[in-house]
């Protein structure tokens, strides 16, 4: 559960009147912490995180809402302290004390760290190169191809991933810009600011990554390279595939959904779906959205345009002046002016702006549900016989102490070369006793003192086995 006692109320400090300062002390404090300027080898100590709060809160405004503490603070420093505290209630950060010195030091919990990184990277203020990833998922399937290390496949996959989130990025950045654009026209009507404001946008932020996403990484240039990379790795040898095979499933044990399937063939069927997808449905999302924002922004800014252009018509000045004029000079006026403007003007439709729409084949899904029949008795047999293999081979840590409470009878020392043997579960607690002196055993109440012996050698069961002396010392079943 992600709400338990220590994050009861997580989000409670980014709630209320302080939220914005909260959110600004937290960015703040993890480019302190973790961004190029950081110095990681000194933790931070109370003073200096109300430094940093206290420099926060100049920069952050105050929202108007609910005041949380009933009162105002009276300087930037006690408001440093309450949040100081809040984060620490509620789990946003970490009271470490330091040993030596006897300082308190505040770091930030793990979850903490995720959620203020999250902040940041919304904040803008990181640099991040969103558009390396399609090279990154070829350059890590081509490293696995040749070097065989899992690693490289697990990244490569990882990559693959982001390809899909960088586009979802851009469209919503898009369509954001766009309603911003919109925003700052309706509320000040200004021409030169807004255009500025599209153009500046265009020119430094959107046109060099859409510029490299559509060419040196585009998905459509790299697509078939990284398909006939995959194509190359299902045709190696079948003894390297199974050391890849076991390696993963040894590495990353959750991504093992069907004992019977392959995880290889799971991330490269992976790899290859998110490519098609990429390819098929997200870059053409991209190009509309392109033309859905350039469009909107080309008819503002020619309508902002026109309006700036008609902003010295004095129409008011000349309606007066109409007014002013007897019946037949205004009736002459009006008429020359309606000759004027009688004019035919024929226009042509810009070839330009007809764009057939990309169709995209639709996918056929197969929706029949299949009738299963009943397990025929050869596999029932085999059922069974694995379940009763299980069990022979099972031991839990309640049945090691009963066998040696059994072997000790009524004394409280034991040598394990006197431990009986009278079953298969015997000696299957007898090679697992040691396992009794271990602290998980000790705080159910159980605790044994082990002194190591002379090995033993020769045995019926056992070719060589370490010595032990085992006396219980607590026990509180007796």
């Amino acid at each position: 559960m992600f709400f338990t006692e220590d994050r009861h109320q997580f989000f409670k400090p980014l709630t209320g009147k302080y939220r914005e300062q909260v959110a600004e002390c937290l960015r703040l404090l993890h480019e302190r912490l973790y961004s190029a300027q950081a110095d990681y080898g000194e933790s931070l100590k109370r003073e200096q995180v109300l430094d940093v709060f206290s420099e926060a809160l100049e920069r952050a405004p105050l929202l108007e809402g609910g005041d949380e503490d009933g009162g105002r603070f009276r300087n930037n420093r006690e408001q440093a302290a309450w949040i100081l505290n809040t984060l620490v209630e509620h789990g946003w950060l970490k009271r470490d004390k330091d040993e030596a010195s006897f300082q308190s030091t505040y770091p930030f919990s793990r979850t903490g760290r995720l959620f203020t990184q999250t902040l940041a990277e919304v904040d803008g203020r990181g640099i991040r190169t969103r558009h390396r990833n399609t090279r990154n998922t070829l350059n890590a399937l081509a490293a696995f191809l040749d070097r065989g290390e899992v690693y490289d496949l697990l990244d490569a996959h990882e990559h693959s991933e982001r390809i899909i989130a960088d586009f979802t990025d851009i469209i919503a950045e898009l369509e954001e810009r766009k309603r911003e654009l919109v925003k700052e026209v309706e509320a000040q009507q200004l021409v030169q600011q807004a255009s500025d404001q599209f153009f500046e946008f265009m020119e430094k932020r959107f046109q060099p990554d859409v510029a490299i996403r559509m060419s040196a990484d585009s998905v459509e240039k790299h697509r078939d390279r990284i398909q006939n990379t995959i194509e190359r790795i299902r045709r190696k040898p079948k003894a390297w595939k199974r050391n890849a095979e076991l390696e993963l499933r040894r590495l990353a044990p959750d991504l093992v959904i069907n004992p019977e399937g392959s995880v290889l063939w799971q991330l490269l069927d992976s790899i290859e779906t998110r490519m098609r997808s990429a390819a098929e449905i997200m870059l053409p999302a991209l190009r509309r959205t392109l033309q859905g924002f350039t469009r909107r922004a080309d008819i503002i800014i020619r309508q902002l345009s026109y309006l700036h252009s008609q902003q010295h018509s004095d129409i008011v000045g000349l309606c007066r002046e109409l007014s002013e004029l007897d019946d037949a000079t205004a009736a002459k006026r009006l008429e020359a002016a309606g000759q004027a403007m009688a004019h035919l003007r024929l226009g042509l439709v810009d070839p330009a702006q007809n764009r057939l729409r990309e169709q995209r084949e639709k996918r056929q899904v197969q929706s029949r549900m299949a009738q299963l029949d009943a397990p025929d008795p050869a596999t029932l047999r085999d059922l069974a016989i694995q379940q009763l293999l299980e069990k022979a081979f099972s031991i839990h840590g309640e049945g090691l102490r009963d066998y040696l409470r059994q072997a000790l009878g009524a004394s409280r020392r034991i040598d394990n070369r006197d431990l009986p043997v009278n079953n298969a579960t015997d000696l299957l607690a007898l090679s697992h006793v040691i396992e009794l002196g271990s602290a998980d055993h000790r705080a159910s109440g159980f605790r044994l003192r082990i002194e190591p012996t002379d090995p033993i050698i020769g045995e019926r069961y056992f070719a060589r086995r370490d010595g032990f002396l085992l006396e219980l010392e607590h026990d509180d079943d007796t």
